[in-house]
C-alpha cells in the first residue's frame, strides 16, 4: 500500500450557520491523481465541504491537510498556494470580459504593462494546451455554456493546481457536453491532477469517478469507497437513508436507480431507451401554438413557425441543446416575447394578445428555468413568494391579509414536505430542493390546467428529483397538460408521452416511445437532416 499522503484531507471539520449544522465532525481523505465524487441530497453539506477545502468557509473546528501539510482553514490564499482550486456551479468570470482578459483577471499574476496581442497570444497557448477551442477575443457572455465552463476550468489550472474541485459541473451541460467534460477531466488526471466532483446523478458518478463519498445531513456516512465495489441501488440508499422506499417508488425508483445500474446507452448511441408505453392522447388540446414566430429574444434565438400542441393529461417533453429557443418558447407562451406571426390558443380560447395575468387566470402555470433568480425573491419571506400567485390574480386594489396568507402558506408548504422553520424566513435560506418545492406548491395548484416545467430538476438530488417527477405525474393524472423542458434526456425519456426537439428556434423532430437515443440526438444536432 502506498505511503504517499492524501492529496487533500479534512480532519474533524464542523461548520455551523446559526442553528444549522452544515457539517458535523467530517474526517475524510482523498488519494492523489484520482477522480473522486462527493454525493448527497440538497442540504447534505456537499458545497460547504467544497468551500471549506478551498478556504472560502471558516469551520468552527477541524483541520485541513493538503499533500501531508496542514494549511490554515478559512484562508483562500493559503489553499490556492497549496494547489487547491474550486470551480463554482455559478460561473465566476466577468461576462463582459474577453476570454483573454478573463484569464488574466483570474490568474492574479500581478504583471505590469502588456499589449493586447501579447495577452491574447499567451492565453491562446494555455487554452490550446488544455484542448479548449475558443478565440481569446470572444466575450465570456457570448460563449456557449459548455465553453464557458471549459474556460473556467482552464482559469483554475493557471496556478498549476494539484487538486481541482468542481461543484455540480454537469448541471448546465447537454449530454454531449458532459461527455466532453469527462474526457477533459481524464486528460487532467493523466497529467497528475486530483479531481473532486460534487455530483447528483448516480449514473455520472459510476461512469467517471474512481471513488465515491456520501454526505447526509452534514455527516459523513460512507466513503471514500471504490465505485467498482458499489452499485446504484446501494448509493441511492446511502444518499437518502431510511426514507428511500418512501421517496423512491415505482417508476421513480426504476428510473433513478435501475437506469444507473443498466449503464445507459451503449457505444454508438443506438440503444433504444426504455420508456413506459404511452396511451394515445385523445383529449382536446389545452395548448395550441399555430405557426408561432418571434423576433430574436434577449433570452435566445427567434422562433420560426412553431406548431405545437399539448393535450389534457399529456406530458410533452422539449429536448434540445441549450440556447436553441427553449427560453423564447416559454416567454412566448407567457406573453413575455412578442409574436411576429401565428396564434396561441389556451383551453380553446385564442390568447395571442392577452396578458400573462389573463393566461394565469385560465390555468397557465410556469416553473421557471432559474428558481433563484426567476422563481423566487430570495430576500423575501416564504409566504410572500408563495402568495405571489394570489396577488397576481387579485388585481392592484385587492385587500391583502398577511396573517391569513402566512397561515395558508404554512399549510401548503407542509403538504408539499418543504423543510422550513417559519413562513417568514427568507426564501434564500432554503436548500435547492426545498426552494423548488416552494415553487411547485405555488404553481401546481387545484386551478392549474397547463404547467410549463422548465428544467424542474436541475441541480436536485435523487430524492428531490423523484419528488418533482411524482408531482408532475400526479398533475397529469388530474388532467393537466404539461410542457417539460429539460436538457436531461433520461428524464425526458422516462416521463414524456412524446418529445419534440428544438434546433435554432425550430422544431426539428417529434418522437414517441420507445425513444431511440441516436435519432433524438441527431435531431438535436441537425445530423439527421
Amino acid at each position: 500500500m502506498s505511503s504517499e499522503p492524501n492529496a487533500i484531507e479534512c480532519r474533524g471539520v464542523s461548520v455551523t450557520y446559526g442553528d444549522v449544522k452544515a457539517l458535523v465532525d467530517v474526517s475524510v481523505g482523498f488519494a492523489p491523481r484520482m477522480i473522486h465524487a462527493v454525493v448527497g441530497q440538497n442540504g447534505a453539506g456537499k458545497t460547504t465541504f467544497a468551500r471549506v477545502a478551498a478556504g472560502i468557509v471558516q469551520p468552527v473546528k477541524g483541520n485541513l491537510v493538503i499533500g501531508g501539510r496542514e494549511v490554515p482553514v478559512g484562508n483562500v490564499g493559503a489553499a490556492r498556494a497549496a494547489g487547491i482550486e474550486l470551480v463554482h456551479q455559478s460561473f465566476a468570470l466577468p461576462p463582459s470580459f474577453t476570454v483573454a482578459e478573463a484569464m488574466e483577471f483570474g490568474a492574479e499574476s500581478g504583471r505590469g504593462i502588456f499589449t493586447r496581442r501579447e495577452l491574447e497570444r499567451r492565453w491562446t497557448r494555455h487554452l490550446d494546451a488544455l484542448g479548449v477551442k475558443v478565440s481569446p477575443r470572444e466575450r465570456i457572455r457570448d460563449l456557449p455554456v459548455e465553453t464557458q465552463q471549459a474556460v473556467e476550468i482552464a482559469r483554475a489550472l493557471v496556478t498549476d493546481a494539484k487538486v481541482l474541485i468542481l461543484d455540480e459541473p454537469t448541471a448546465v451541460l447537454s449530454p454531449s457536453g458532459i461527455d466532453k467534460l469527462f474526457e477533459r477531466l481524464k486528460v487532467m488526471q493523466a497529467g497528475g491532477v486530483t479531481i473532486l466532483l460534487i455530483l447528483h446523478k448516480i449514473r455520472e458518478v459510476l461512469s467517471i469517478a474512481e471513488t465515491v463519498t456520501v454526505l447526509r445531513g452534514g455527516r459523513l456516512v460512507e466513503g471514500p469507497v471504490a465505485t467498482a465495489d458499489t452499485d446504484a441501488a446501494h448509493l441511492a440508499s446511502a444518499i437518502i437513508g431510511s426514507t428511500l422506499e418512501l421517496t423512491l417508488s415505482g417508476a421513480d425508483r426504476e428510473a433513478l436507480v435501475g437506469a444507473a445500474e443498466e449503464g445507459g446507452p451503449e457505444e454508438g448511441g443506438t440503444t433504444v431507451a426504455a420508456a413506459p408505453a404511452a396511451e394515445a392522447i385523445k383529449a382536446a388540446p389545452i395548448l395550441e401554438l399555430r405557426g408561432v414566430s418571434t423576433r430574436v429574444d434577449p433570452e435566445g434565438p427567434a422562433l420560426h413557425d412553431i406548431a405545437l400542441s399539448v393535450a389534457r393529461g399529456e406530458i410533452v417533453g422539449v429536448a434540445g441543446v441549450e440556447g436553441n429557443g427553449q427560453r423564447t418558447l416559454v416567454r412566448a407562451i407567457s406573453h413575455l416575447a412578442d409574436l411576429t406571426g401565428g396564434d396561441i390558443v389556451l383551453d380553446g380560447v385564442e390568447v395571442t394578445r392577452r396578458p400573462l395575468s389573463e393566461r394565469r387566470a385560465s390555468g397557465l402555470r410556469v416553473i421557471p428555468f432559474e428558481r433563484n433568480s426567476e422563481g423566487l425573491s430570495l430576500s423575501s419571506p416564504l409566504w410572500e413568494n408563495w402568495a405571489a400567485r394570489t396577488l397576481l390574480l387579485g388585481g392592484v386594489l385587492k385587500l391583502i391579509n398577511p396573517s391569513r396568507l402566512r397561515k395558508a402558506c404554512d399549510a401548503s408548504l407542509k403538504s408539499w414536505d418543504v423543510r422550513f422553520s417559519s413562513p417568514s424566513q427568507p426564501a434564500g435560506s432554503l436548500s435547492g430542493g426545498n426552494a423548488q418545492k416552494v415553487i411547485l406548491a405555488r404553481e401546481i395548484d387545484e386551478t392549474a390546467t397547463l404547467i410549463i416545467a422548465a428544467q424542474p430538476t436541475r441541480g436536485l438530488d435523487v430524492g428531490a428529483t423523484a419528488f418533482v417527477w411524482r408531482a408532475l405525474r400526479e398533475a397529469k393524472a388530474r388532467g393537466c397538460g404539461i410542457l417539460l423542458i429539460s436538457s436531461d434526456l433520461d428524464e425526458l425519456f422516462d416521463i414524456s408521452d412524446r418529445i419534440v426537439v428544438m434546433l435554432s428556434g425550430r422544431i426539428s423532430g417529434e418522437f414517441r416511445p420507445p425513444y431511440h437515443l441516436g435519432e433524438v440526438g441527431a435531431a438535436m444536432t441537425g445530423a439527421g437532416r
